[in-house]
This record gives structure tokens, sequence and C-alpha cells, in this order.
């Protein structure tokens, strides 16, 4: 047969499913997907695909929807004829997706059904006509195999074409999510390290905007704490009036910051002036504020450098911000009996815990995490977020367990992982050099990112102009292209890896034209722009006048491909994987090789619908794109 056959293994079922999430299993041979379909009884319904062929059961308008949650809605409908809830009479056992397992478990209880198969005859039987389904059938114990109209993939694309990409945006729990990323700290430079918390919170926050969330994208800078007492005292050294012109009359932060530091560890006299500049500062006293705020704004200029490069957008809200609120969780804290005198300090403890979560230290200051307690808390109650995501490194992944388990003692978070509201720890590994270490410079010094970025556009843009794109292209067209090259190289080396992961930073790797790297999608999309170019059509008049129609193999597995991008960012989202995104990308545009290998398009009797295939093609390759920050290129 030749479109699109899901088999699904029907387990002895007795109330209608709460259809959940599509996890997607591709390999090269064949395109199988599972979607678990969780019934309250925690059973579960699972569909693979393959390939097969075609002709509508009924003549249904294309509706809303992912295809996951499409056929949900059809045996969801088969369901509740079948084995009505006032039959949920059967204990819910902890088994996943073995039918005959389950059926073990409820055979010789109240039910009409002989086994497994029965149930799945019924539930085939009872499937209300839909466009989208050409024929089922039941194989083995318990399969019912869906074949997929061909003419309803066909359609289905189609309409996104004119209507656009975001109708296919997944459905996601949560209206209102904040992430907290990047967060560097004022008067230090951004380095390597902060490369993955930059980049991955922008890629988080895009997916959850695509999927109509409402993001706050929040960077909770360190600007505040006693490292300021000496940074102050260092500034009216240098600049005794107390006017800072710009960011030059420091000069490099990261070495005012180490010059600071050392008279600090070095000089009794200048620490004892710095500590008095720190209770100055926190009092309030106008000199100390202007002198802080100096310092903070010449970071901000530093950092925005490489925000503009990444194409980041973050609103600061800092340590400095959620201070005033510290004294009021605490109380709230407090009156919970929650935290608990140790030591001279207050502390919370957490079962399981070998330390304490300290939040107030012994000398009477906060530390993070009273900060993180009370920026919770203002998230909470005053922006209302349903979902507080928090992208660190795994580093961190302990104090974020002590700090969500302390806000569920008090009320402030369901004890239940999978209620809202909810706080997630996107933890991710290292950045290493070719040699296994932590990413450096040879003077064992951290890479400025800043500096990073700009060798990955010079690179590329040698490597554009070795191939003689100089004399083609304007200065502007070579500096954009290297840019969206050189940043998305960096980016999508960085995205593509299990993001708990450590991974190794190479220029040779990540500029590779070939294989599983931003340089070989950005061409391919190139390519794909090209070939329309090339037939001298105008792709938007065809979009409304032309016709898809996938008669070819390599066609509709193509097509269904393009059909699982929806349920791709969802379980993206709902994991917090970006890798599940670049995987994908990178798949999506092997299946386009093979259909244009296969294919001709240009020329060709079928070259109308295969234009729009391929311009279906570009278009969620652009999504993709757009979602893991990468600026797409027309020409190469």
């Amino acid at each position: 047969m030749n479109c699109s056959q899901f088999s699904i293994l029907l387990p002895p079922v007795f109330a209608p499913p709460q259809f959940s999430r599509l996890s997607l299993l591709h390999s090269r041979s064949s395109i199988s997907f599972s979607t678990n379909c969780i019934l309250k009884t925690s059973r579960r319904l699972f569909l693979r695909a393959k390939a097969s062929s075609p002709t509508a059961m009924a003549n249904d308008e294309v509706t809303g929807g992912s295809l996951k949650q499409q056929l949900a809605k059809l045996f969801e409908e088969s369901l509740r004829i079948t084995v009505p809830e006032r039959s949920c009479n059967v204990p819910k056992p902890q088994i996943r997706n073995n039918a005959m397992g389950l059926w073990s478990k409820v055979k010789g209880k109240s039910t009409q059904f002989k086994g497994p198969q029965p149930i799945g005859q019924a539930i085939m039987k009872n499937l209300p006509a839909s466009e989208m389904v050409d024929s089922c059938s039941i194989a083995g114990p318990g399969f019912v195999n869906v074949v997929l109209s061909r003419q309803w993939i066909a359609k289905s694309i189609q309409k996104m074409l004119v209507d656009g990409i975001g109708t296919w945006a997944p459905k996601l729990p949560v209206k209102r999510a904040v992430v907290d990323f990047s967060s560097p700290n004022i008067a230090k430079e951004m380095h390597v390290g902060h490369l993955r918390s930059t980049i991955i919170g922008d890629t988080l926050a895009r997916m959850l905007e695509y999927s109509n969330v409402e993001v706050l994208r929040r960077n909770h800078v360190g600007d505040w704490g006693t490292q300021f007492g000496m940074l102050i005292e260092y500034l009216f050294e240098k600049f005794p009036s107390g006017e800072v012109a710009s960011d030059q009359a420091i000069g490099d932060l990261e070495a005012f910051y180490k010059a600071s530091k050392q008279r600090f560890d070095s000089d009794p006299a200048f620490k004892e002036r710095a500590q008095r500049a720190v209770v100055s500062l926190q009092a309030g006293e106008e000199k100390y504020r202007k002198a802080w705020a100096d310092i903070c704004e010449i970071s901000r200029r530093g950092y925005e450098k490489v925000y503009q490069r990444l194409g980041v957008h973050l609103e600061e809200k800092g340590e400095s911000f959620y201070n005033p609120y510290i004294p009021g969780a605490l109380e709230l804290l407090s009156k919970k009996g929650l935290i608990e005198e140790s030591e001279g300090a207050r502390v919370i403890f957490i079962e399981g815990k070998n330390i304490p979560l300290i939040v107030v230290k012994k000398d009477g200051g906060y530390n993070y995490a009273s900060t993180d307690l009370a920026a919770l808390w203002y998230r909470l109650n005053e922006e209302k977020a349903e979902w507080i995501i928090y992208v660190t490194d795994v580093g961190q992944r302990e104090h974020f367990e002590m700090f969500f388990t302390a806000a569920k003692r008090a009320g402030w978070l369901p004890a239940e992982d999978n209620k809202y509201p909810k706080a997630s720890h996107v933890g991710f590994g290292l950045v290493l050099g070719e040699d296994g270490k932590r990413f450096r410079t040879r003077s064992t010094e951290t890479v400025k990112l800043v500096d990073l970025l700009d060798e990955a556009k010079s690179k590329c843009k040698a490597a554009l102009i070795e191939r003689g794109k100089a004399k083609d292209w304007t200065e502007e067209e070579l500096e954009k292209t290297a840019e969206a090259v050189g940043y998305g190289a960096v980016k999508y080396a960085d995205l593509k890896n299990n993001r708990t992961t450590n991974y190794t930073f190479s220029f040779d790797q990540m500029l590779n034209d070939k294989g599983n790297t931003a340089v070989y999608l950005l061409y391919a999309h190139a390519r794909i722009c090209s070939i329309i170019r090339k037939s001298g059509k105008d792709i938007e008049a065809l979009k409304k006048t032309g016709t898809l129609d996938l008669v070819h193999p390599d066609e509709r597995t193509l097509g269904l491909h393009l059909l699982q991008f929806a349920e791709v960012v969802e379980e993206a989202c709902t994991n917090l994987l970006p890798n599940v995104l670049c995987e994908y990308l990178y798949n999506l545009s092997e299946d386009f090789t093979r259909f244009y290998t296969n294919c001709q398009v240009v020329g060709s009797a079928e070259e109308t619908s295969r234009l729009l295939l391929c311009e279906a093609t570009a278009v969620v390759m652009r999504k993709c794109f757009h979602l893991l920050g990468i600026t797409p290129v027309y020409k190469i």
C-alpha cells in the first residue's frame, strides 16, 4: 500500500482516554511514532507508522490541531461508544505497552470482551467517518492498522501553506511562563560558560512563544551583594570625582574586577572601606547608589554586544530587584514553621539532604536561596506565571531541588510535579575544549563570548571569500551571510546535543558543510529556495491555484514528516529539550534530499505539486531555524 499506516496496539480499556504526548521514533527506512493516550485507568494506546496507500472514507474538512490530536479525537469518540465510563471499575495496573499483559490483569472481571482483539474490532467499527482515515484493519493480538489518506495529508500541508505555519502551533496547558536564563554577573565579562544558558533559554522561550504562551524572558543578573563594596571603593580610587564617563573609562571589566579583588584581599584598610561601602549602598546613600548604577550600566553595554550578535532579547530583573521582597517571603516561610535556627544562621531543613538550605547567613546577610525564594514568590503572585523555568548548569541541580522542595512545603507549588503552577530546572553540561577540559584560552583564561562569536563570523566570511562569493555578492550580503552562518553554527552545535551532557567546542566540526551542522542545514534551505527560483513560477500564486498530490513514496514520506512538526515542538517544550527539534530538522533535510534525488521537480509533469512540497519544506525549515534562533540564508 502507498500511504501512511498506523498500527495501534489496543490494551483492554474501560474509560475514555485523556490523550497526552507524542514521542517520535524515526529511522531512515521507516517513520514510526508512538502516541501515549493516557486513560483514566492508566492504560495506554500506542501508534506506530509505516508506509502504505489511499482514498478518503469521508469528505470531512481538514480540521485544526496536530496529527496526533486529530487521531486522538477519533479514537476518543470510538472509545466512548465502545467502553463507556460507567464500566470503569478496574484498578490501575502499573503496566505500559503490553496488551496481553494488561489483558491478564483484567480478564475474568465484568466485561463484555473476551480479549484485546475483540476490543480492537469494536473500536475499529465505532471509529467515526473521517477524511483523514482511508481504511482500518486488525492485526495480531490487538493492533488496529489505520491507513491515512494521502489526499488528507496533502490537503493538510496545503492548508498550512495558505493559512501560515502558525496554524501548526501546538497547544500547551499554560498561558504564561517565566524563562530565567543567561544571568551573568555584573562587572564580569560574559564568557563561553554563559553561551549555553543564553541560547538554550532563548530557544525554549521561542518554542513556548510559538505555542502561544506569553513568555516573560528574565535576565536574573548578579547585580547585588558584598562584592559591590570592593568594586565601588576601587572605582572611587580611580575616579575621585565619582564621574565615570564611559565604559572605556573602566576598560576591561574582567581586569577591573580582578584588580579590585586583589586590593580587597591584600589591603586591610581597603577591605574595611569596602565593607563600609556595602552598608552605605544598602542604606541607599546617593553617592554609592550612583557608583553602583554606573558599574551596572557599563556591564549592560558589554552584555548587549553579545545579545545583539545572538539575536537574543531579555528583560533584566536582577538580584537587586527582588531584594526588597526577601523579608516578606521569609516571613511567610517562618509563619509556616519552615525556617529554623542552626549554628547562627536561619535555614530550612530538606528531607534527604545532608545540608540545610541557608536563607539568612550568620552575619544576617541574604544569599542565592533567599533571593531565589523571593523571586519565585514574585513570579507566582505578582507576575502570575504558571511555569517558571530556570536555565543553569547541572552543577546547581541540588540547589534547585532544595529550593523547589521548600516552595512545595510552603504550599507555593503543588506537591505533584505534573500540576501547575510548577518550576523546572533546565540543567546543562560543560563546554569542553578539544583536549577534553573546560574550554579556555591558551593562557588558561575563560574565552570571552563576544570574541568567540566574532571568530566564528570571521571564519565563515573567509570561507565565503575563498569560494569566490566576494565577486558576486555585495559587502553587505557577505557580512549578513557570514553572521547568519557563523552565529548559527555556534548555536546549533550546542543545541543539537542533549543539554545535560558536556560537548566539545570545535570550529572545524561546527563549520563543516557536511553532516548534522547548521552550515549543512542552511545550505539545504538555500538549495530549496534556488529550486523554486529556477522554476520561474510565482510560489505565492501557486499556493492559491495549485494542488498538492503525494503520489511517489518519497513524497509521502516527506509529507508525513512535515505533519509531525507540531508534535515535535510540543515534545521539545514539554521535556525542555531543544535537541529534539534539531533532530527533526536534520531528518527533514535528509527526507527532502531523498525526495529531490528521486523525484524531478522543475520541468516534470508534477512540477506544481512538487514545487508546493518544496515550499512547505522550506517554510517548516525556516520555522525550525527561527525557534533555534538561527537566521536562514536564501542563497549560497
